[in-house]
């Protein structure tokens, strides 16, 4: 007979995220491919690592293929501040237990015992509940806190500490799965995950999604028309084509033009003073600097005439449709 779960693994089950398809969820041909790929790893018993650039949708791809396999979601982010216990548990104090005696009544007799309490974190409701762990950017979480996944990804084995829990392993659920992401460009803050680690797992690199399926995206989180967000889509494509940028120009540019500009209700234009201004603020911070390190007049020229050649009034837009279902 399987084990009720600790009043701590059940309240942190109750929490667990339940994920549901919600309106901006879309799919296309190349989210089922990334998608089906990841499903038939997770079902084998592999975990999957999704490694990209900030704004791919890494965190977005990991929930979706969490709430595919229909088991409580916990998710965890990955910080420098880490150590084993951040991710297993550890003791949270002390239970203290007194017992009177007044069988005698001139004679009162106490007993007292303190004992630790432990406190089971994500890593160890996971295990042994059976959840699935979404470990987002695990690698700003330092080597050795994380050191304690590699028995339960190879030998599916928890190892915890002698003193605290009561047992010093714990077999891993059949139903536990576990989902990464991490972003090998952005460097503070981050640390080299260890080779031992990144063998048990199956990665998947995403780094920028078809033009099909970045305007479906932005068409679905923004609510923009299909013509208009093609245009914003194509413009932050065509920067990032360019490598005249300090920071690498994602979709999520993209979607947060979109959405401003639908939410403002500003024209998609180049005759749109704020619709303009808009893409400038939100681009041109990340244009290669001048050599003295100030904002090149020169980037906000080139910006400028992106802007006027997707949304001027002689740009032309080939649109193909996407199908709504799986969020990216």
């Amino acid at each position: 007979m399987a084990q009720a779960p600790s009043s701590t693994a059940q309240a942190a089950l109750d929490n667990a995220l339940r994920l549901q398809p919600g309106p901006e969820h879309i799919r296309t041909a190349e989210l089922d491919a990334i998608h089906e790929r990841a499903l038939a790893y997770l079902n084998v018993g592999y975990p999957v690592h999704f490694r990209g650039p900030a704004g791919s949708g890494k965190t977005k791809l990991a929930l979706a293929l969490a709430q595919e396999l229909a088991r409580p979601v916990l998710l965890l982010v990955g910080d420098d501040t880490f150590d084993t216990r951040s991710l297993i548990g550890g003791d949270a104090g002390t239970r203290t237990r007194r017992v009177v005696d007044r069988y005698i009544t001139s004679v009162m007799k106490m007993e007292s015992e303190t004992a630790p309490v432990w406190l089971d974190r994500a890593l160890t409701i996971a295990c042994t509940e059976g959840c699935t762990l979404v470990y987002d950017e695990f690698n700003r979480a330092p080597a050795s806190a994380n050191n304690v996944l590699l028995t339960v990804l190879e030998e599916r084995i928890l190892v915890l500490p002698k003193a605290g829990r009561g047992e010093t392993a714990v077999r891993v659920h059949p139903e536990f799965r576990a989902i990464f992401t991490s972003n090998p460009e952005d460097h503070a803050g981050t640390h080299a995950a260890q080779d031992a680690l990144i063998d048990r797992m199956v990665t998947i690199d995403v780094e920028s999604f078809d033009r099909d399926t970045e305007v479906a995206i932005t068409v679905a989180r923004s609510g923009l028309a299909e013509v208009d967000a093609a245009r914003i889509v194509d413009m932050v494509r065509d920067f990032r084509r360019s490598r005249e940028w300090v920071q690498r120009p994602t979709l999520r540019a993209s979607i947060m033009i979109a959405r401003m500009a639908q939410r403002l209700g500003l024209r998609v234009a180049v005759d749109e003073p704020r619709f303009v201004q808009l893409c400038l603020d939100l681009l041109a911070s990340r244009a290669k600097p001048g050599p003295n390190g100030v904002p090149d007049p020169r980037q906000r020229q080139m910006l400028a005439r992106l802007i006027e050649h997707f949304c001027g009034a002689e740009a032309g837009v080939a649109l193909r449709p996407a199908r709504a279902g799986i969020a990216a």
